[in-house]
């Protein structure tokens, strides 16, 4: 399967997501949160600045270090000062997505697409996530093309079903246009020009 349509079609399915539910960064098994614990068990700080602005920086170190005092009298401590400091920090990378922040999700709740995503970035292999995506994508092709297919042939004296026809006409030639869009702004040649951390 040539890469190139891998991430074409990956694009797509990107494209029409809506970012609460194609964000997986506010879930507990996401890769902020992720990121977050290893940076509490570590002292390494530096692990979570990679997710959010140089200009909060200022306000993460500060949270990490009131969470590491507070984590060390253990027990229901350090589950508070974690919970603080996973909630602080996914607030401030939504907000450097532009996006709002509505409270961590529990573990599990990654749409299918994003849970493959991560697992080819960890097993570097693109093919299961490629698939996933392109069966999505025909899925919907032949979805509207088969509704505009069955509803041609209409009698021309009956609006009603030639409004139908036209309805299903213009839903798969936009659903169709909408994909190709989406391809060319993933395009190799474009990827330089993509936003940083957005998912």
């Amino acid at each position: 399967m040539n890469p190139r349509y891998l991430l074409a079609a990956a694009a797509c399915v990107l494209a029409f997501a809506s970012a609460p539910v194609a964000a997986h960064c506010d879930t507990l098994d996401g890769p902020v949160v992720g990121a977050a614990r290893k940076a509490l068990d570590s002292g390494k700080v530096a692990l979570v600045l990679v997710w959010v602005q140089k200009d909060d920086e200022a306000g993460i170190r500060q949270a990490f270090d009131r969470a590491r005092r507070v984590r060390k009298a253990g027990g229901e401590a350090k589950e508070l000062a974690d919970l603080y400091f996973f909630e602080t920090l996914v607030r401030v990378h939504r907000a450097g997505e532009g996006a709002g922040y509505t409270g961590l999700k529990p573990a599990g709740t990654v749409e299918p697409a994003v849970a493959a995503a991560d697992q080819a970035i960890l097993t570097g292999k693109l093919q299961p996530l490629g698939r996933l995506v392109v069966e999505r994508m025909e899925k919907g092709l032949h979805g509207h093309f088969d509704a505009v297919t069955a509803k041609k042939k209409y009698d021309p004296d009956d609006v009603a079903a030639g409004r139908a026809y036209s309805s299903a006409y213009v839903e798969f030639v936009h659903y169709a246009e909408r994909l190709y869009e989406a391809a060319e702004t993933m395009a190799p040649e474009h990827l330089q020009k993509a936003p940083a951390h957005t998912h």
